[in-house]
């Protein structure tokens, strides 16, 4: 059962099952319903068929009961009586009564009845009921209220059957009022819903066995990409190889996605790992240079202390301790590391960043738009990197001026930082802000930097939901416009 194909099968196989079995009790209750209800009314035919004879004051002697077989009749006074029956009946149940042998009478016809010598209420009964009929001859009815059903055994000549019986009432014209109890054979019915019930007994495992083989066959059929995907993703984790691709399917169903889906995760994934390998190498290139560097001066003073750099030393010190601080800066981006959302004012920021660069190159100039507001939310030190950092490329670049802008935009906040020096050629304004990415002309390593600044910066931005683009200046060099989402 740990197989999906099996799980579909048993429980597809389940489902039906009890679909079915739901299904053939509702046709055996119907048909037995219908079955039931048409014995019934050949019941009630017969039952009113003999009910019209007592309302004309046929004799009991003389009533035609037709075939006792097909419909056993058990005639019955209005004191439970058995007055007249069937012939050959010689046992019924499900009428009231048990007895199938008439009791005496004082007349052989409806037209009269017992006369208790004892009862006096009797006779006073017969007298009154007696001159009703000289009154009133020949105005026997029968009852047109819905019978009376139900089931029941009769035995007629040695043969015991179940039956239908149908209670019709009948008044003869001297008032007696006699029920007709008579029965329709439900033999049929009890035959009919046996071959039903046989026939679904029957056909019913080998429809479930038939169900079970195909959603099998299908379920494997349409589980078969899955396998390819399966086999193809365990072969590029034991090689490694994330150049690889999963098979693609052509259909354009649920499993042609995930495959999809799949190949997407599989790109994305090689991507981050070159740049993670690229990542590693360039900062171990990055590192080992000043690392050597310090070495050397450090090795050549404690040899020759007179030829000691110090201020080299200090300074390949700083550049190296820099470069470790925006390493682990962009090892914690990467591990998704989430901004602060304080509200920064991205003026005052600005401002409080330019007067702490005392011994810049160019005096930086700062320009902040008044009445608007230019508060984000965020985290104060990183924002405060940014800056830093396009402060610092505008100053390696620059010839004679920097000068930084701080506005609102519609519901943005803008930060441009502009200079009037070489600028960047438009094929080269995406490669830029590449991790480890220096121009030509900002290849040395004093000033050059490890071309980790403007990557740090879109970085940022883009995890603080803003944006970071660089432009043309007009005076002439860069601009580059930090463009962040403004706290409402």
């Amino acid at each position: 059962m740990r197989s999906v194909r099996a799980r579909a099968a048993l429980g597809a196989t389940l489902v039906v099952a009890v679909a079915l079995v739901a299904a053939g009790l509702a046709v055996l209750l119907v048909l037995r319903s219908n079955l039931t209800d048409r014995a019934g009314l050949e019941a009630e035919v017969a039952a009113r068929e003999v009910a019209g004879q007592l309302a004309l004051d046929v004799p009991y002697a003389r009533l035609d009961l037709g075939d006792e077989e097909t419909h056993p009749v058990q005639v019955t006074d209005e004191r439970g009586r058995v007055v007249a029956v069937s012939d050959d009946l010689e046992a019924i149940t499900g009428t009231g009564t048990a007895r199938v042998t008439p009791g005496p009478t004082s007349s052989t016809g409806p037209g009269t009845h017992d006369v208790d010598d004892d009862d006096d209420d009797d006779v006073k009964e017969a007298d009154t009921d007696d001159d009703k009929r000289d009154d009133d001859p020949g105005r026997g009815e029968v009852s047109s209220d819905e019978p009376e059903f139900s089931n029941g055994t009769a035995t007629v000549d040695g043969d015991r059957a179940d039956y239908r019986f149908a209670a019709v009432e009948a008044t003869t014209s001297a008032g007696v009022t006699l029920t007709v109890h008579a029965g329709a054979p439900l033999a049929a019915e009890q035959e009919a819903v046996g071959s039903v019930r046989g026939a679904m007994l029957a056909g019913l495992p080998a429809l479930l066995l038939v169900v079970a083989a195909v959603t099998w066959l299908v379920t494997r059929r349409a589980l078969r990409p899955v396998e390819g995907i399966r086999r193809e993703l365990g072969a590029i984790t034991a090689s490694q190889d994330l150049g690889r691709r999963v098979p693609e399917p052509g259909s354009r169903d649920e499993i042609a996605r995930l495959a999809r889906t799949t190949n997407e995760t599989l790109s994305a994934l090689e991507t981050s790992v070159d740049r993670q390998r690229r990542f590693v190498a360039d900062a171990s290139h990055e590192l080992r240079s000043p690392i050597a560097s310090l070495r050397t001066q450090l090795e050549v003073g404690a040899a020759h202390p007179e030829l000691l750099d110090l201020p080299g030393a200090v300074a390949d010190t700083v550049r190296l301790q820099a470069l470790a601080a925006d390493l682990l800066l962009l090892a914690r981006l990467d591990a998704g590391e989430r901004p602060g959302r304080a509200a920064v004012d991205l003026g005052a920021l600005v401002r409080e960043e330019v007067s702490q660069r005392a011994g810049d190159r160019i005096p930086v100039e700062v320009s902040v738009a008044e009445g608007g507001a230019v508060e984000v939310s965020g985290s104060r030190g990183q924002l405060a990197r940014v800056i830093g950092n396009l402060l610092d490329n505008a100053e390696r670049h620059a010839e004679r001026s920097v000068a930084v802008t701080v506005r609102a935009k519609g519901r943005d906040v803008c930060l441009e930082v502009a200079d009037d020096g070489t600028g960047v050629p438009p094929p080269e304004r995406e490669r830029i802000f590449e991790r480890f990415v220096r121009l030509d002309d900002a290849r040395t390593r004093d000033d050059g930097g490890a071309g980790l600044g403007l990557a740090l910066a879109r970085d940022i931005a883009s995890r603080h939901g803003g944006t970071l683009t660089v432009d043309t200046s007009p005076r002439g060099g860069a601009a580059f416009t930090l463009r962040l989402p403004g706290r409402s």
